[in-house]
């Protein structure tokens, strides 16, 4: 999947190789800005998939096969768990292969729940967006 920015940069979920790539418009520097290496740490990714990036350059992942969605901040080298809890369920706080999301303008987060076959929505603190 992809999501091209404010400023025209492209970020690709490149899944086979648990990363995120950032193709910069004006630069045409390629660079990976998430994940590296398959895992569950929270440097590492597990088939990402829908990627989202806010105004800030805080770059939001659908983290598949670890279940969640992960944060990853401008300049870090890991993430933060924001959504999806205790690995894959059905619960309100859990995710089953989650395969894409996006924001409102309210700062809502909208998860494509894939394996529970719907769409969670969860507000999330702003104090971490």
């Amino acid at each position: 999947m992809l999501f091209v920015d404010k400023n025209r940069s492209i970020y690709i979920s490149n899944t086979a190789n648990a990363t995120i790539i950032k193709i910069d418009y004006r630069t045409k520097n390629v660079s990976i800005i998430a994940g590296g290496s398959s895992g569950e740490d929270l440097n590492q990714l597990s088939w990402p998939e829908g990627v989202f990036v806010d105004e800030f350059g805080t770059v939001y992942v659908a983290d598949t096969r670890n279940h969640q969605i992960m944060q990853w901040t401008r300049g870090t080298t890991y993430g933060n768990v924001i959504a999806g809890e205790k690995g894959a369920g059905s619960a309100s706080n859990q995710l089953y292969y989650p395969s894409d999301l996006s924001f409102d303008f309210e700062g809502n987060l909208y998860v494509i729940d894939n394996g529970n076959h719907r769409i969670q929505k969860f507000t999330i603190n702003k104090d971490l967006c």
